[in-house]
């Protein structure tokens, strides 16, 4: 009997040893509210959407001590819209995120799927479209430099991220196009560095695309994670922001080049505009833009925070200087930890493209493009994460 009793205790704790060695999580965010806006397709509009600001999304993530700091480590996570329930990536499972690895304490980490792209990782972060305090209304035009986190997740991604020494991460990645005998068609590969200290956060970057959109490749349009339509895309990022007491200021800029770009992805419309989609006009040939980006974040309280961003982005296509100009304003309350409720107004202006070009129409981030060169938006919403 006692030794009944022994047994019994010694698998008890080896169970619950076992347990404290791994743990899977389940969690999640939604992001919902009403926004109007003052031209789509010529007409104002009132809408009830998600993901504004955050992605709306629900996953798994998971780690497992292996032994001598090595742990595996894994993601799921599939975003979608709350409004209608659809997936936001169609016809993906786990759209959002989906990899495994392993993570060592000493030496780093090494993941293996779909994942978000180095520079998003690193440079993202100093951006307002990339937090809660702008989100994905207050991203660069087009979202050409992916670093608002929003929509280009990159598959057969190999990415090593290095552990933090004295301040400094580095992260490279290689995402395969998985084509036999076209090695290089539709792959992507880039690097990233941050150093943070104190207040101080700064990182840098570079990514590229090879004929993004190809089927089976590194960002595709059957799943509308290729943003751009082009035979190549490059982007270069900068930027570092400082907190002093209650408010962090902060500036990023990017390059993006683009060479023989056909098409760029419409949140709003679910289209390819200038590509399956003209009604918004054209785009063919090569695009460089560069985006100046100053923003600021102020806690009033620390349940209540003002916000803004500032964007100025120069553009070269096909002989034409096309600029944008892009703002934002927010405030956000938080009645709880996991529960926040924000307003938040957007305005863009372009000028200076050809009358024909996908280009000369404002299109804020996630809504359909405008009628003309300018367009605003204001939204009132809710989170809640779990």
């Amino acid at each position: 009997m006692k030794k009944s009793l022994l047994a019994v205790a010694l698998s008890g704790a080896f169970a619950i040893s076992a347990h404290a060695q791994s743990s899977v999580t389940l969690y999640g965010l939604i992001d919902a509210g009403l926004i109007y806006t003052n031209n789509q397709g010529g007409h104002s509009n009132w809408q009830e959407v998600t993901s504004s600001t955050q992605n709306t999304v629900f996953g798994l993530k998971g780690s497992e001590d292996l032994g001598g700091g090595l742990h595996a480590v894994f993601k799921l996570e599939q975003g979608f819209l709350l409004n209608n329930g659809a997936q936001a990536f169609s016809g993906d499972g786990f759209g959002s995120q989906a990899w495994v690895g392993l993570q060592s304490d000493p030496y780093g980490t090494l993941t293996f799927g779909r994942q978000f792209d180095v520079m998003n990782d690193l440079v993202g972060p100093l951006t307002a479209g990339s937090n809660t305090w702008g989100g994905n209304m207050a991203a660069h035009p087009f979202e050409n430099d992916n670093l608002a986190a929003d929509s280009v997740v990159v598959n057969n991604t190999v990415k090593y991220a290095s552990p933090t020494y004295h301040g400094v991460t580095f992260e490279t990645m290689y995402a395969f196009s998985n084509k036999a005998g076209s090695f290089a068609n539709n792959r992507s590969y880039g690097f990233g560095v941050s150093y943070t200290q104190g207040p101080v956060n700064l990182a840098a970057g570079y990514l590229q695309f090879n004929n993004a959109g190809n089927a089976g490749g590194a960002v595709t349009t059957g799943d509308t994670s290729a943003n751009f339509l082009a035979q190549r895309q490059r982007i270069w990022s900068l930027g570092g922001n400082y907190t002093f007491g209650p408010a962090t200021v902060g500036l990023v800029w990017s390059h993006t080049q683009l060479d023989n770009a056909s098409g760029v992805f419409s949140f709003g419309t679910g289209t390819y505009l200038g590509a399956n989609d003209s009604s918004a006009g054209t785009l063919s040939g090569s695009l460089r833009l560069d985006n100046y980006e100053a923003n600021v974040k102020y806690a009033l309280t620390p349940a209540l925070s003002v916000s803004g961003a500032y964007t100025y982005t120069h553009g070269a296509y096909n002989g034409s200087s096309p600029g944008w100009n892009t703002a934002m304003l927010q405030t956000d309350y938080s009645i709880s930890k996991r529960t926040d409720f924000y307003l938040e107004g957007v305005y863009q202006n372009v000028h200076g493209a050809p009358a024909d070009s996908v280009l000369a129409h404002a299109m804020i981030n996630t809504l359909s493009p405008s009628s003309s060169n300018s367009q605003v938006a204001v939204t009132v919403g809710m989170r809640h994460a779990f």
